[in-house]
């Protein structure tokens, strides 16, 4: 019996892109929300680099995805200390990191997997 995911969302190609793009939007919404403009244009450009990610990673190869997960996760923590955004909760760096490479990770394994398949496998 092949595996089957509990809903499958995240079968489809736009899954994880789309999970990159929304991860690295949430410190802009922290910057608006504590009103810093300047530190506003620093997290739009960062969200920018992951968003471009996303989206060579959805036309290219989910590999890119993937790396742009865990680098957003290592970015989370390379921001302690340099980049201060006075609206961002103090748990969200770490939570955030922790659930960036942990979806990266798992998004390498299930492409590792699927590149490794059985041709009689069933799986796409």
């Amino acid at each position: 019996m092949p595996d089957r995911p509990l809903v499958g969302f995240d079968r489809e190609r736009g899954f994880y892109p789309a999970v990159l793009i929304v991860v690295a939007s949430y410190y802009v919404l922290f910057a608006v929300m504590g009103a810093s403009s300047g530190i506003i244009v620093v997290e739009i450009v960062a969200a920018s680099a992951f968003v471009l990610l996303a989206i060579l990673g959805f036309k290219k190869s989910p590999w890119i995805v993937a790396a742009g997960l865990v680098g957003h996760g290592v970015f989370d923590f390379g921001r302690l200390g340099h980049i201060h955004n006075p609206g961002v909760p103090s748990y969200w760096p770490g939570f955030c990191m922790s659930i960036d490479v942990f979806l990266g990770a798992w998004l390498a394994v299930l492409l590792w997997r699927r590149s490794h398949a059985s041709p009689n496998s069933g799986e796409p």
